[in-house]
This record gives C-alpha cells, sequence and structure tokens, in this order.
C-alpha cells in the first residue's frame, strides 16, 4: 500500500493543456464567482423534477427526480452546471442525503446551478445473494439514468427555453460512493463492448447470461430525453471505482478523486467489492480510485487525487476537515475548466490569504481546537500586528487592528466545525497559518 501511495503521489496531476487550447470559458468569470460564496443565502431547490423514467430491476416504470439548486439572487442567463449522484451501494440512498445536500448548496453559492438526482436502485437477488450479473446491472441503470439527467438539460436548453438558465458548454457530474460509479462510468464506458457480456441488455436470460430488465438502449439507455449528447467536461469521484480501467483511452475526460486508502467498503486499489461489508456477497473484483488515476495518467487524461491517508469511506460526510479540503479542491478543479484558472491539486488556501507565507515563530495552541485558540505573537514583541481569521471559501471572519500583545485569545463563538487560516499582518508584511475547530 505504501509503494501504490507513493507513486500515486507523483503523479497526481496532469494538466490539461490540450483541452484547455480549444476551451469556451465562462463569460462570468474574472471575478470572485466559482471561487467564493459569493451568493449569500442557502439556496431552496426546486424539488422532485422529472428528467425521465424507466424499468427497474424487477420491471415496474419508476420517474426519475432531481432537486435543481440555483445561486440566490442571481441574474445571469447562463451557468455552469453540476450534476450530483448520491451513495448507497446501489441498494439506498436519496438526492436529499447528507452526502450531497450540503456539496449542492454550496456548489450553488459559488455560482453553479446544481442538481441531486435519484437513480434506479436496487438489484435482482438482493436477499437471496446478488452475483456480478445483478451488481453490474445496477451500475448500468444508474449511469443510464445520469446519462439522462445531462440530455434533460440539453434538451431543456434547445427547446425547453432554457428553465434553469444554464451553459451547455460547461457541464459536469460529481458523485459520492455509488454515485461516483456512475461519474467514473459515464465519463469511460462509452462503447457497448465496455459492457460485461454476461448480463443480456434485452432482459431474457439464457444459459449463463442473466436478462436484467431496464437496460435497453445500449450505453444511453431509455431514461430519457433521447437524441441529446450526455457528454460532460470534467468528473469528480469521491471514493468511487471502476469495472475495468481498459475502458478508459486518450483524450477521454478529466478526472478529480478523492479516496480513502483505508476504504473498507469501496476499494483504494484493486479488490473484490461486497454488498455490503462484511456481508458475504462478493459482487465484482473493480479498480478504486488509485487505479483509476494511475491509468489516467498513463493515457494522459487531465487528473488530480487526493488521498486521505488512514481513512476509510466517504469521511467528508462526518469530518469537517475533510468537507473542507474536498469542496475546496473541487472548488479550483472546476475553475480551472470553467474559467481557465492554473489547475492546482493540492488543498489551496483561500482567496484573500494565498499570498502569505509562513513564520516560524508564528504559533497557535491548541490546534485543533474546540472553544478557543490562543495567537502566540512573541516574535512581534513591541510591534503592532493586525489579525484576520477566514475561512476556508476566503470569507473574513474577525479583524483585530493595530494590536499590540504577546499573545491573543480567538474565541471560537458559533464557528462551525472546520478549517481556518489566520493572517498576522506586521511592517507590510503577512503571515498564515491553518487553525481547525472540531
Amino acid at each position: 500500500m505504501k509503494k501504490l501511495y507513493k507513486l500515486i503521489a507523483g503523479v497526481t496531476l496532469v494538466i490539461a493543456s490540450s483541452a484547455q487550447s480549444f476551451a469556451q470559458f465562462s463569460p462570468l468569470c474574472g471575478g470572485i464567482r466559482f471561487h467564493d460564496y459569493m451568493f449569500s443565502g442557502v439556496p431552496t431547490p426546486t424539488s422532485g423534477v422529472v428528467y425521465g423514467s424507466n424499468l427497474t430491476y424487477s420491471g415496474a416504470t419508476q420517474s426519475l427526480l432531481m432537486d435543481i439548486y440555483q445561486p440566490v439572487g442571481d441574474t445571469a442567463s447562463k451557468r455552469p452546471l453540476i450534476i450530483i449522484a448520491h451513495g448507497g451501494s446501489f441498494v439506498q440512498g436519496s438526492r436529499t442525503g447528507g452526502d450531497v445536500v450540503p456539496l449542492a448548496q454550496n456548489f450553488a453559492e459559488m455560482g453553479y446551478v446544481t442538481a441531486s438526482i435519484d437513480y434506479r436502485l436496487l438489484m435482482t437477488n438482493l436477499t437471496t445473494g446478488p452475483d456480478s450479473a445483478d451488481a453490474g446491472a445496477a451500475v448500468m441503470r444508474g449511469v443510464q439514468d445520469g446519462r439522462a439527467a445531462v440530455r434533460f438539460f440539453r434538451k431543456n436548453a434547445r427547446v425547453g427555453g432554457n428553465t434553469y438558465k444554464i451553459d451547455t458548454n460547461h457541464i459536469y457530474f460529481v458523485g459520492v460512493s455509488a454515485g461516483a460509479f456512475i461519474a467514473i462510468h459515464i465519463a469511460y464506458m462509452n462503447l457497448l463492448s465496455d459492457f460485461p457480456s454476461y448480463i443480456d441488455t434485452t432482459g431474457v436470460t439464457q444459459g449463463s447470461t442473466t436478462g436484467q430488465p431496464g437496460l435497453h438502449g445500449g450505453i444511453e439507455g431509455l431514461s430519457g430525453n433521447p437524441g441529446y449528447p450526455s457528454n460532460v467536461n470534467a468528473i469528480i469521484d469521491i471514493c468511487g471505482a471502476i469495472a475495468d480501467t481498459n475502458m478508459m483511452h486518450p483524450g477521454a475526460i478529466p478526472i478529480l478523486s478523492f479516496h480513502g486508502n483505508a476504504d473498507g467498503t469501496v476499494p483504494y486499489g484493486y479488490a473484490e467489492i461486497y454488498l455490503a461489508p462484511p456481508t458475504t456477497f462478493p459482487l465484482l473484483k473493480v479498480y478504486g480510485s488509485s487505479m483509476v488515476t494511475l491509468r489516467a495518467t498513463h493515457l494522459g487524461i487531465p487528473n488530480c487525487m487526493e488521498t486521505w491517508l488512514g481513512q476509510g469511506h466517504v469521511p467528508e460526510t462526518t469530518s469537517a476537515a475533510y468537507y473542507d479540503s474536498t469542496i475546496t479542491i473541487s472548488r479550483t478543479w472546476l475553475e480551472h475548466f470553467t474559467c481557465g484558472t492554473a489547475l492546482n491539486c493540492s488543498y489551496t488556501q483561500p482567496l484573500g490569504v494565498n499570498e502569505l507565507t509562513k513564520n516560524t515563530d508564528f504559533n497557535i495552541y491548541p490546534n485543533p481546537a474546540n472553544t478557543y485558540s490562543t495567537v502566540e505573537l512573541s516574535a512581534f514583541t513591541g510591534k503592532s500586528v493586525n489579525i484576520e481569521l477566514y475561512d476556508a471559501l476566503g470569507r473574513r471572519i474577525v479583524n483585530v487592528e493595530n494590536l499590540k500583545a504577546e499573545k491573543y485569545v480567538l474565541d471560537r463563538n458559533n464557528m462551525p466545525t472546520g478549517i481556518y487560516f489566520i493572517k498576522v499582518s506586521s511592517e507590510g508584511k503577512n503571515y498564515c497559518k491553518k487553525l481547525i475547530f472540531e
């Protein structure tokens, strides 16, 4: 595992120079939009928008729904779109889950339109022992539904009055866990020959080939909005995997991945996946994010990867610190394709403090902190200093000017858990350190 991580760490960035040469950047670029929480107020979604329908694993017809979030008070006529798919092992989860709603809200506050989608769940033989055919079919249904969601917005923009004011030149797909399987396969499963041969898309079981309902229509499927493209500009994979990295080819969709190298649900590398570890239902072997990253780098596909060392499955759903790194790295990734900004795969300091330098005499303790943290200012004895505190998206929370003291106690008050940055300024020089409130 250590050898694999070292290899991943050395290849997590491939700059998209060829893609940038013909990119059409959003005319909304040039300010703080897409980088900061430009639109105040948590957006209220338009709920239960029907984007298609198709047959479930049992042959019943299911309407496919999404919730659409728009920036509050935004007057722009065309905005980039982010479609988000939830997790849940293809047997549970929803568009209103805690793994996806914060992402949808935060990206909308940055100026994107976001859509959190439901997709067809469950699989054949779920209670008696599903196999690789059942699991593969479940993934395929999700991929078909995700493609239909992309097509929904392109159709609406062309013949539906562009209800949601979408810039169809900039559509991205984000997936968490099972949703990340969908995102990755949307990006790389582009030929019907990539689909497992042991599943019959006609729905008829013949010999060792298992027929599965709801898989007609090939790679695009029959979930709705036919005749419109389902391609996206880039994807974000949070703890996902792919059935076979041989699906990936040069010139394919750029990918940003997040994955814990101690993930026991979806493998970080190549391993068997189970329905709900540690049950006795092995499904199939898959290639986790690290293997996808290695393959992308080998093929020259633009990519970044953030390995969460020692972490398990989707730690960003329970840890503010991991969520902050997820949203900040994702912000930088999306800005690169939306606006042509420089791509940095690492967690970067937020807007307003990225020009700061470090000072070894400038200390903070305790860090991480619970209720307060002390800023040690002995390096500035006799000098006036200004102290500012920024959150992870660059919003200034605290501003203290012309302070002359050996120490300054920073009270947390009602600040939420997460990553912050303390900026100390004195005599024209700026210094910054990270502070975590748990």
